[in-house]
């Protein structure tokens, strides 16, 4: 699987999706470049790269038994979950295990990339000027902050910024401060405020599920992948919701609110830390900003608090900055994709990583790579039949599950109904699955192992 002589794919971004592109094109056979505009890959792993949401608190939200890349184990001596400079580390020996680099222009990024006359015309930051076949975006989810408006935050006379800006716990010191968002990096950076400001404040607007890294001692995505069980004599509820309302508790004793939705049908918020300090009185919760008078903050309660520094932990826009807005269709802010990785509309537009779902997100990557790997090279009938379904086919990817109703949710998949459609996908063109040595000839086996 080679494609047409003329073909050559733009890959732009050199994260962890951008690196799976790149190794399954090298896989196929099918000629790429890889742009990345900072100085090395990684990604958002590596904090020192403008604009990076990374905080030196900052661990994987999946264990490394599931999130690795499909025959690139994690190094045993890794914990169970990792923090940022392992996985930056890891990604990085990846790249140069399979030979990534050879094709990776550091330090350049992607300007622009227009479609004229059928064939992506990239202008690069250096002002060169490339033609491609096709074009993946594969930049990543988490570059461009979400900060919200509310009454009065113009004239707050404290500090007020978005959490990607945050690295340090010392920035804390001596303040107080209010986390605004009970999202992941929200929570984490709580329990950093909790630890070192002089008063902590987290503000979450609906109820949320907080759940425990480990279960009975297994790190909580296996315990759930390999359908684990309690030791012998506890009994646990098969609910997922139960099972973690069982091992947490009662979280209105800690001035959160009640949970409002089923355990999965939100993006889970994997935290032990933040329990362990609303038991401890570290931190205070709260509930939605209601406005910002001076240097107070009033809630929707009615309850105040002076605030020295407020960090807005309020998600991310999706964009696409380099490729014309028009030649997506948006929804929600979210581009709609078939399988959410096929443009509906262009047949040589390509996106990975735009994808939400309760699970690790490296193997799915690398299934959907393989996909848009086949769909570059297809020719013939096989072109043909692959054209049609991403305009017409409308398979269901959430399995039946209601998804709380916001924006970060729009796309949001069930992981296992998902995995079943695109097997469905592979087995009609008679695809092999992938699995750890899927792809063992193109490893180097010279790159040292990080970690050893």
């Amino acid at each position: 699987m080679t494609g047409s002589p003329t073909t050559k794919v733009c890959v732009v971004g050199a994260g962890p999706s951008g690196l799976i592109m790149a190794r399954r094109l090298l896989a196929a056979g099918i000629d790429f470049d890889l742009y990345e505009r900072h100085n090395d890959v990684g990604g958002i792993w590596d904090p020192d790269n403008p604009g990076s949401p990374v905080y030196e608190s900052a661990h994987f939200i999946s264990s490394k038994f599931t999130s690795y890349f499909y025959g690139y184990p994690m190094p045993e001596n890794y914990p169970d979950y990792p923090g940022y400079r392992q996985l930056r580390d890891y990604i990085r020996a990846f790249a140069a295990e399979y030979g990534l680099y050879d094709h990776t222009t550091l330090g350049n990024g992607v300007d622009r990339a227009d479609l004229i006359e059928g064939r992506w015309q990239v202008r690069l930051a250096d002002g060169r000027q490339r033609a491609y076949s096709h074009l993946v975006c594969a930049n990543g989810v988490t570059w461009h902050p979400n900060l919200p408006s509310y009454p009065g935050l113009d004239g707050f006379t404290g500090e007020a910024r978005h959490s990607s800006t945050f690295r340090y716990p010392e920035e804390f010191k001596g303040k107080r401060v209010l986390i605004v968002g009970g999202g992941n990096s929200g929570v984490d950076i709580a329990c950093d405020a909790a630890r070192g400001a002089d008063a902590a404040f987290l503000s979450v607007r609906r109820g949320y599920r907080y759940l425990p890294k480990h279960v009975f001692g297994v790190p909580l995505d296996v315990f759930i992948n390999e359908g684990g069980s309690p030791p012998a004599g506890i009994t646990a509820p098969e609910d997922p919701s139960e099972l973690i309302d069982a091992l947490v508790g009662d979280l209105t004793r800690y001035g959160l609110p009640k949970p409002d939705h089923a355990a999965l049908s939100s993006h889970p918020i994997v935290n032990d830390q933040i329990i362990h300090h609303l038991n401890h009185g570290d931190i205070t919760a709260k509930g939605d900003v209601a406005e910002f008078r001076g240097d107070t903050v009033v809630f929707a309660d009615g309850s105040r608090e002076k605030i020295d520094l407020v960090l807005f932990a309020t998600g991310y826009d999706y964009a696409i900055p380099y490729v014309a807005k028009d030649l997506f269709r948006w929804t929600d802010g979210h581009p709609q994709l078939y399988l959410n990785m096929f443009s509906r509309e262009v047949d040589s537009l390509y996106v990975l990583g735009f994808i939400e779902f309760a699970d690790a997100a490296y193997h799915r990557f690398d299934e959907m790579a393989q996909l848009i790997a086949f769909d570059i090279a297809a020719t013939g009938e096989t072109r043909r039949r692959l054209t049609e379904l991403k305009r017409t086919d409308q398979p269901d990817v959430r399995g039946g599950m209601h998804y709380i109703d916001t924006p970060r949710h729009a796309n949001y998949v069930e992981t296992h109904t998902y995995q079943h459609v695109l097997a469905g996908l592979r087995d009609t063109f008679g695809l092999p699955a992938l699995d750890d040595r899927s792809h063992d000839r193109l490893r180097r086996g010279a790159a040292a192992r990080v970690g050893s």
